[in-house]
């Protein structure tokens, strides 16, 4: 993990070395940096260095999983966390609608469901790695919204 940057990176700071669930713990993880992360900037602000961090990931995903010898090894987490700082940006800050966005984005990014699944074959290194779970939050983001709509 510390033998390139790219790899601390990728690995989500070590959270995608948990030997259970690497995914869901890197979401975790993700979901407990956010506040700091957060805090310190508007939305606008927030949003570009989100774009920034996904390019990071294209790249540090790359070289971790050539490094690994497969192009989407578990232990790569930051596509999790970015996706979730992502979803987080958009849900209310209470602990319940936090806790719904999380469960939904993992239900979304291990269900995967079209397009996600196909994203996930077609596309390869690390874009692949990235893009599908910008589209599992995505899907995350429209049933939010359906619920944020209906329950107010």
């Amino acid at each position: 993990m510390m033998s390139h940057p790219a790899h601390f990176i990728s690995l989500g700071f070590g959270a995608g070395l948990s030997p259970k669930a690497p995914g869901t713990v890197g979401t975790l993880v993700g979901w407990l940096l956010y506040p700091l992360l957060r805090t310190p900037v508007s939305e606008m602000v927030f949003l570009a260095f989100l774009v920034s961090l996904f390019v990071a990931g294209v790249l540090a995903a790359e070289r971790t999983g050539r490094a690994l010898g497969v192009p989407d090894h578990g232990a790569i987490v930051w596509d999790e966390m970015v996706a979730i700082w992502l979803v987080l940006l958009f849900t209310p800050a209470t602990l319940l609608w936090q806790a719904g966005a999380v469960a939904l984005f993992r239900f979304f990014d291990i269900v995967k469901p079209p397009p996600i699944r196909q994203a996930d074959r077609r596309l390869k290194g690390g874009f692949g790695v990235m893009f599908d779970d910008l589209i599992a939050a995505g899907y995350t983001l429209l049933v939010l919204a359906v619920l944020i709509r209906v329950v107010g």
